[in-house]
């Protein structure tokens, strides 16, 4: 207990050194929430309805997708994940730690955004306090568990970028930070389902905001934490200690099938569930 919390104590301090993880933990995310709240209200006032969610969503996003892969690629590299497995660090709190010390500062730049948008832009705040506070546990354990998972299977930090804006792109124009959901043509919907920042504003929405959610607000809490869980899962049976385990590199594909609680909510809203 004592190794994992001195574990835990490192990265969290990493995540406020490290300049780069200070900019996608808090600098990056907050910039953007400021930004928007100043620029969005007056092209379209509707957006004020789904800014704190939105600027939410965008903060896990940033942090997750951007913030967790690349230092796991680069302590690959560089030999450290050797360096533990000699002193007996298992492979999985070299996984979670990441993901715990980034949720812990998501939390954190959340309650800066709902101390703020309120004082600052007239947002509505949450009308349901612990089902936000759930949405926001499983949106981030799952955008935590991709990232996870993404620089695990990434095999260089140039790869590790491309991977992430992937889904991080998809998810500004199709997730419904920006433009409702409603908006997208039937195609972009059915993409925009694969995201993990639609489900987590079809959930916010429903559940949180007292506003009428687009699909059943609790299926797309059960995809976000099965998602989340078969993240975390995937990235542990493809960690590689090193770059030299051949077996795992070739089964890096697998990592696809962390998309699959997104298909089967695709296929259950289909059937009306």
């Amino acid at each position: 207990m004592t190794a994992f919390t001195t574990h835990f104590s490192f990265e969290l301090r990493t995540g406020i050194r490290n300049k780069n993880l200070l900019l996608m933990n808090y600098l990056f995310p907050l910039g953007f929430y400021l930004m928007i709240g100043f620029i969005m209200p007056s092209i379209n006032p509707a957006f004020l309805q789904t800014m704190v969610p939105g600027m939410v969503t965008f903060a896990i996003l940033a942090a997750t997708l951007l913030g967790i892969p690349d230092p796991l690629v680069n302590a690959r590299e560089a030999g450290i994940f050797r360096s533990y497995k000699i002193n007996g660090v298992p492979a999985g709190n070299i996984l979670i730690m990441p993901a715990l010390t980034t949720m812990l500062h998501l939390s954190i730049v959340t309650l800066i955004i709902l101390v703020t948008a309120p004082i600052l832009f007239g947002a509505p705040l949450p009308t349901n306090w612990p089902a936000f506070g759930l949405i926001f546990l499983v949106t981030a354990m799952a955008c935590a568990g991709l990232g996870v998972l993404i620089g695990v299977i990434s095999p260089s930090t140039r790869l590790t970028v491309l991977y992430s804006q992937v889904i991080f792109i998809p998810s500004m124009i199709l997730g419904g930070l920006m433009l409702p959901y409603e908006f997208l043509p039937e195609g972009a919907q059915l993409i925009a389902q694969l995201l993990p920042a639609t489900q987590a504003m079809n959930a916010f929405l429903g559940l949180a905001m007292g506003e009428t959610a687009v699909f059943n607000p609790w299926l797309s809490v059960i995809i976000l934490f099965s998602a989340g869980i078969l993240a975390l899962g995937l990235g542990r049976y493809l960690f590689t200690w090193d770059s030299r385990n051949a077996t795992r590199v070739k089964q890096r594909w697998l990592g696809l099938l962390v998309f699959l609680p997104y298909v089967v909510g695709i296929l259950l809203q289909g059937l009306n569930f």
